[in-house]
């Protein structure tokens, strides 16, 4: 059974990329906690002991490095007598307060430029301006700092009615592309940022701080001791609540909480939001990354947290299969002698699928990861012809008298086969669906659908056309089966990965967001595992028949009688130096005399 366009599951991939992504996040080994001079570093403690009495100190500016506390215009926030570790006060009993204010956008930031935040606790009764001496406290203050818009790349694609030449595009995008290119940096807004102080005593050693939390553990340079850890929170902030910043905008929503967050969920925090600094797969992972983490956070959101739990152990063994899945059917395909039963239509077609899907991706820009999958399956896609048919290299008719021409020959085992002819009857039946179906999409997409150009609307109608229908392409195999009236030729290990696989991509369908489209590839690939199924309920097992790895039924040995050797039981060779497909039966009868078994070539001529 195939594998159909859609059949990696979107969750799957995105376990792919966090997987990649969390790899690369990884920063160097921590340091052994011992000096340069040999002495063991003195473990450091929290400069704000448990329960001490805090003010907390907002600012928000255009500048980076903020030197404005006279500006009244620029406090956004001020809490006092907070409590360190303190989770009990608040409004909801839980620790957390809350502002929300609207801010006036400079006319700087209206033109792309940034906004940060300021964030200052101190000790009650001090104030964070250095210039203050008699309030400032070095140990005293701890500050912090985000820029709180966020720049994200719009892609503009010119697409047109390759008829008509008009297009939906808004007129101003247009426009846009046309004066800054077709990818421009904009900025961005969210409303919502969360401030959090880890309640956290550790007694951390400078230099022996795992990553990614070492860089947000700061060390007082001349006491060795580490101020609290400030961790700016915007995990739920999902993309697609992010709206740009432009000269139409005057006011921009800000709501700022403040909360205690415990050490174990600040480490998870810290571990999923870390971006690695060796970035050379290009940002564009990365950004395509938060919107599939997105789907993720919204699943977190809204999923019943059995179902979630569920769906989490449920992806794990769909990694496992999908490996074994890969294994059984390269080791098939390795180890296969016989075709008979097998479609090898069915693979070039595959490899034709696979290229489409290829350029198809490359021609969108989809992200890097899934890019080298497809062209890892291309390139099986590919090997799996050399297994099928004779390919070789024909040195005497050159292409261009230059480059040696590839030869592709039918394997003597598919042609001698009763396969061939109903694998050509399958695909003569098909094509007279497919080729309508084809030309009534190809219609359609050119009439009614938006494209850069010619190419891409073959691409993009290829694709349609293969996601849509794609399944019809397993039939063949399900025609020969019944033509067979077996089914003993088949991967079963390989199949059943696959639509187990299947299945769960069918739980996922339910839990994450997915086109409509991708829910009913899953069902009807379900519908065609179900028939195969029930082929191998009513084919019973036919011991004549040949197995998928060349052997049947009748290949028992014979129980050596007298005057009988072993080499009398060997299979017999044919004159290329394969054996028969029956083992253990010699041409002219048995030892004793009796007639050999028929062969499956045999019974069918008769």
């Amino acid at each position: 059974m195939s594998v159909l366009i859609h059949s990696p599951s979107f969750f799957h991939r995105i376990f792919i990329i966090w997987a990649i992504s969390s790899w690369f996040r990884r920063g160097p080994a921590p340091q052994d906690p011992i000096s340069a001079g040999g002495a063991p570093r003195v473990p450091s403690r929290n400069l704000f002991p448990k329960d001490t009495l805090m003010d907390l100190h907002v600012y928000v500016s255009e500048h980076e490095h903020f030197t404005d506390f006279n500006v009244t215009s620029a406090l956004f926030w001020e809490q006092r007598d907070l409590v360190y570790g303190d989770w009990t006060s608040g409004e909801n009993a839980d620790g957390c307060y809350e502002r929300y204010a609207e801010l006036d956008v400079p006319e700087s930031v209206q033109h792309n430029g940034s906004m940060y935040v300021h964030v200052y606790f101190t000790k009650s009764g001090f104030h964070p301006d250095p210039k203050q001496k008699n309030l400032y406290r070095r140990l005293a203050t701890v500050h912090t700092s985000r820029m709180i818009n966020k720049y994200k790349r719009r892609r503009f694609q010119k697409t047109k009615n390759l008829l008509t030449g008009e297009t939906e595009a808004d007129p101003e995008m247009i426009k846009r592309a046309e004066d800054f290119g077709p990818v421009e940096v904009i900025s961005h807004w969210h409303p919502n940022l969360t401030i959090n102080i880890v309640d956290d005593h550790t007694p951390w050693v400078k230099g022996s701080v795992p990553p990614p939390l070492d860089q947000y553990v700061k060390f007082d340079a001349v006491s060795g001791d580490y101020y609290p850890i400030l961790y700016f929170n915007d995990y739920w902030n999902l993309q697609k609540d992010y709206f740009p910043i432009n000269e139409t905008v005057e006011r921009l929503p800000f709501r700022l909480s403040f909360c205690p967050l415990s050490l174990w969920r600040w480490q998870l925090y810290a571990a999923q939001s870390t971006k690695s600094p060796w970035n050379f797969l290009g940002e564009d992972l990365y950004e395509q990354s938060d919107e599939e983490q997105d789907s993720v956070k919204v699943a977190l959101l809204e999923t019943n947290p059995y179902l979630l739990a569920l769906t989490i152990v449920v992806s794990i063994v769909h990694s496992i299969f999908e490996f074994l899945a890969f294994k059984n059917d390269i080791q098939f395909w390795n180890s296969r002698q016989s075709l008979e039963g097998l479609s090898v239509r069915s693979v070039f077609f595959g490899v034709f699928q696979s290229l489409v899907v290829l350029l198809y991706i490359l021609d969108n820009e989809t992200n890097f990861v899934v890019q080298v999958s497809v062209f890892i399956g291309l390139l099986i896609d590919l090997w799996k012809i050399t297994k099928v048919m004779d390919v070789r290299l024909d040195r005497d008719n050159k292409v261009a008298g230059i480059f040696p021409r590839l030869t592709f020959k039918d394997k003597s085992t598919y042609i001698e086969s009763s396969t061939k002819v109903y694998d050509d009857m399958a695909f003569r039946y098909l094509s007279w669906i497919l080729f309508p179906l084809l030309g009534c999409y190809a219609v359609y997409s050119l009439l009614y659908m938006e494209h850069k150009g010619w190419y891409s609307w073959v691409l993009s109608m290829l694709y349609g056309f293969l996601l849509t229908f794609g399944f019809i392409t397993m039939t063949p195999q399900l025609f020969i089966n019944y033509k067979l009236k077996s089914v003993a030729h088949l991967p079963w290990r390989m199949l059943t990965y696959k639509a187990l696989n299947t299945f769960i991509d069918d739980l996922f369908a339910f839990v994450i967001k997915m086109p409509m489209m991708y829910r009913i590839g899953c069902l009807r690939d379900d519908v065609v595992f179900f028939i195969y199924l029930y082929q191998r309920w009513i084919y019973r097992v036919d011991l004549t028949r040949v197995n998928e790895f060349g052997i049947s039924g009748e290949g028992q040995v014979p129980q050596l009688t007298q005057g009988t050797t072993p080499a009398d039981c060997a299979p017999a060779l044919l004159p290329d130096g394969e054996t028969t497909s029956t083992q253990g039966v010699i041409k002219e009868g048995l030892a004793d005399g009796s007639p050999a078994p028929k062969t499956a070539e045999d019974k069918k001529k008769d």
